[in-house]
């Protein structure tokens, strides 16, 4: 097969379809930048759970003057209840799982709030014994917290046992779902986009009818005469999915990178090196689906 006449054809193709071809390059470039934002965020999510995971801390509530459970009858937490949780998280059985802890008093623990709700009227219906005095522990292996909440369950003094991994889980779970829904929004842009690249060959190929008749009857095969369109629908995918990897990298480097990272400095984010993985998913994901969107669209259109 001669490679100067393949390629002489494929350029003749995108030449006399060039209003269609840009059109499979824009909604390519679409449809995989959506694919590249999915995998972004993924890596995003990944990258923060990471982060807050390791920091994640459990949370001791002690009773205020204002619980009325069982194990408060609302009276304040006494000081021999407070002794009572501190010697128990410095007691060998739960210092193999603990790494830190750390007590909060009332004062303490309005300081905080005062810092968190400046400006607002809340404030002014809020007083320091109101707020849980609070033992923060830092787990060894957060994953391990039940052995914190199974201990201080129903102890006397204690309201609750929270832990934050059962709150960012939460978090995580609806940037999954954002992720999920850009995922398949993708996924529908990318079946246009096949299609798109199965009507452009067809047109192609009609087009060029005489030729292909011509090849024909001088026993050309039907690889040899496949080729170019096949060629045709690769070379318009490939320049979307270029495009869409330098987008993907593009949102990393400006959006995140140069804007999330210095207005919202509190938590880890992907950096650029991370993102460079995307844009060669993107371009073997386009290569693939349009060579089969191609060959599918000859094939049919040779055998009628």
């Amino acid at each position: 097969m001669r490679l100067g006449l393949v390629l002489g054809e494929v350029w003749n193709g995108l030449r006399r379809n060039l209003s269609v071809v840009i059109s499979v390059i824009l909604v390519t470039f679409v449809s995989l930048t959506f694919v590249g934002a999915a995998i972004i965020m993924q890596l995003q999510v990944q990258q923060m759970k990471t982060f807050w995971y390791d920091r994640a801390q459990v949370a001791i509530y002690l009773c205020t003057d204002f619980d009325q459970s069982a194990t408060c009858d609302g009276n304040d937490v006494n000081e021999e209840q407070i002794a009572a949780v501190e010697d128990a998280l410095n007691s060998g059985v739960l210092q193999p799982y603990i790494e830190d802890f750390f007590f909060v008093d009332h004062d303490k623990a309005y300081e905080e709030f005062k810092k968190q709700f400046a400006g607002n009227p809340i404030l002014d219906i809020t007083r320091p014994e109101q707020l849980n005095q609070t033992f923060w522990v830092k787990l060894t292996d957060p994953s391990r917290s039940a052995v914190i909440q199974e201990t201080f369950s129903g102890v006397p003094g204690v309201q609750s046992v929270s832990d934050q991994r059962s709150l960012l889980d939460r978090i995580f779970l609806f940037l999954a779902v954002a992720s999920y829904t850009a995922i398949a929004i993708a996924g529908l842009m990318l079946v246009a986009a096949v299609l798109l690249i199965s009507t452009t060959i067809r047109l192609s190929a009609f087009s060029r009818r005489r030729e292909i008749g011509i090849m024909r009857l001088v026993g050309a095969s039907n690889r040899f005469i496949q080729t170019p369109f096949i060629l045709e629908g690769i070379v318009a995918a490939l320049i979307g999915s270029v495009l869409a990897g330098i987008a993907s990298v593009a949102i990393v480097k400006f959006f995140v990178q140069d804007f999330l990272v210095a207005n919202v400095p509190f938590t880890s984010y992907i950096t650029v090196e991370q993102s460079l993985i995307v844009p060669p998913i993107l371009i073997g994901l386009g290569v693939v689906l349009s060579a089969l969107a191609a060959k599918v669209a000859i094939s049919r259109y040779l055998r009628v």
